[in-house]
């Protein structure tokens, strides 16, 4: 999931940048409105963050002209302006959520997280049948995967754990985004539930003498794909 970051303060956009892309998230950081406005109508992310005052434009300008533009990407604003008025005129100006600085981390996580749900790349991509990765190819109608030819029947579960995989081979698949994919609408379960469903799949997709396909990244999620002799 791609994130773009616009805001002058160097000393938040870089330890911010950092915790993001430790969750598992592509960002780009924008230092002033001008360049956040060329990125935003140039390239296609699944969330901008916005800091109020900026540069050239203010994040309230950029947020206007990407809707005025048709770009209906989700938009946190991140300010100091904390006075009822500012935030009715952010969200008019059609931002998603309003978030007031100093804020607390975990509270921009949990934002950042409701706000990709609503990211239309992010639903769009889930509709799509996906491409077969390294010989693994998934029916998800009938509930089925094919691997060297031989069948494997899946669960409900498995099934949406496998497309999310395929989708994004060889990328980062964090906890969160799982429990995005899987749990959408639910309290997330116990990271033991991803643990358990994850040692499942790779019983049925990796028979014995064929190469790994499910690798754990220990403490951040897991990579779909074959690797690369080391």
């Amino acid at each position: 999931m791609k994130i773009l970051l616009v805001d002058d303060e160097m000393a938040l956009t870089q330890p911010l940048s950092q915790v993001l892309g430790r969750e598992g998230y592509q960002v780009e950081v924008a230092a002033d409105g001008q360049t956040g406005l060329t990125l935003g109508l140039a390239q296609d992310y699944d969330l901008l963050i916005l800091d109020w005052m900026l540069p050239h434009y203010s994040g309230l300008e950029i947020c206007q002209q990407l809707r005025c533009q048709g770009k209906q990407t989700p938009v946190l604003f991140l300010t100091a302006k904390d006075t009822l008025d500012d935030r009715v005129l952010g969200l008019d100006a059609g931002a998603d959520d309003y978030l007031v600085k100093p804020f607390e981390l975990r509270e921009l996580l949990a934002r950042v997280r409701a706000l990709l749900r609503r990211s239309p790349n992010w639903d769009s991509g889930l509709l799509t049948e996906p491409a077969g990765v390294d010989g693994l190819s998934l029916d998800a109608d009938n509930q089925v995967a094919y691997r060297q030819g031989r069948m494997i029947n899946l669960s409900d579960k498995e099934v949406q754990l496998l497309s999310l995989f395929l989708r994004y081979p060889q990328q980062l698949i964090t906890h969160e985004q799982i429990y995005q994919c899987l749990w959408p609408e639910q309290s997330s379960p116990g990271s033991n539930v991803i643990a358990a469903l994850v040692r499942l799949l790779r019983r049925k997709v990796e028979a014995e003498g064929e190469p790994a396909l499910i690798h754990t990244v220990y403490g951040k999620g897991y990579r779909f794909g074959q690797q690369p002799p080391s």
